[in-house]
């Protein structure tokens, strides 16, 4: 089953958590458009990786979550591993594989080389995209943060799929290397796909991305544009500081943090005494 072009991916009244814990309840999300890279912000537990988890069908969910008329939620984990892929925070420690073998697994799995490239070539063109081909031979557990963090992404687009979901690619990476897989990110989304990142640096976030999803206490607080979503107001009511948001000589967004809402001040200082 293959998703027709320009299929949107919606997201509705979604149910997702841990065990008895329910994290995000009745979630519903504006449809995401191929050919944009989203990035999905906000605060600690906001619910972000849990939404981004639930949509790869990684923990327990109910609702509906559908690219075009596909429905994701009923369809087999290797089908719909071929449609939406999949960056966690971090890797598994102790894995002994090869960065090349994991890609090559990860190709396997969903079949995505059945009768076509071979699957070797195919694995070691992902990683010369990435600009990381030297690390084919290295094993996964040897890797710094920053190494893990491309071989991950580089198990997740390895099948090209039509979504791609990204939780902190940027997390462990240097300036020139977060440049870089920015820009690699955001041309996979102006190819036609849909990519949905979760991202702390709100500067970073509104220097790349063409929509941004704002979660606070794991329910949608706004959408849209960057420029139309941080604003001081924003920034208040959502990361609880005070703020101005301006533009600098090349029109990107800065913001400068100038304290926290006074609730807030006093919330944290209860915490710390108590």
């Amino acid at each position: 089953m293959k998703a027709k072009e320009n299929a949107f991916l919606s997201v509705r009244d979604l149910h997702a958590g841990y065990g008895a814990r329910n994290v995000i309840a009745g979630l519903s999300l504006p449809p995401l458009k191929p050919g944009r890279l989203v990035a999905l912000v906000g605060p600690n537990a906001a619910g972000k990786s849990t939404l981004l988890r639930a949509m790869a069908h990684l923990i327990s969910a109910r609702g509906e979550i559908k690219l075009g008329e596909i429905d994701l939620m009923d369809m087999r984990p290797a089908p719909r591993a071929t449609m939406i892929g999949f960056m966690p925070q971090s890797l598994p420690d102790n894995v002994s594989l090869s960065v090349l073998e994991t890609i090559i697994a990860a190709l396997r799995v969903t079949g995505a080389c059945d009768g076509g490239q071979p699957i070797e070539e195919r694995a070691l063109g992902v990683l010369e995209r990435l600009g990381v081909s030297y690390l084919a031979s290295q094993r996964l557990d040897m890797l710094s943060g920053g190494q893990k963090q491309v071989a991950s992404l580089a198990q997740a687009i390895a099948c090209e799929p039509a979504v791609l979901l990204l939780d902190e690619p940027t997390s462990a990476l240097d300036l020139a290397r977060q440049f870089f897989v920015m820009r690699m990110v955001k041309d996979y989304a102006a190819a036609g796909r849909i990519v949905v990142a979760v991202l702390h640096d709100l500067a970073l976030a509104a220097q790349w991305a063409d929509e941004m999803i704002v979660l606070a206490h794991g329910a949608l607080h706004s959408a849209g544009p960057p420029a139309e979503i941080v604003t001081p107001t924003m920034l208040a009511e959502v990361y609880e500081i005070e703020s101005r948001v301006e533009r600098c000589s090349e029109a990107r967004l800065q913001i400068m943090v100038d304290g926290v809402v006074p609730h807030a001040s006093r919330r944290a200082s209860i915490s710390k005494n108590n």
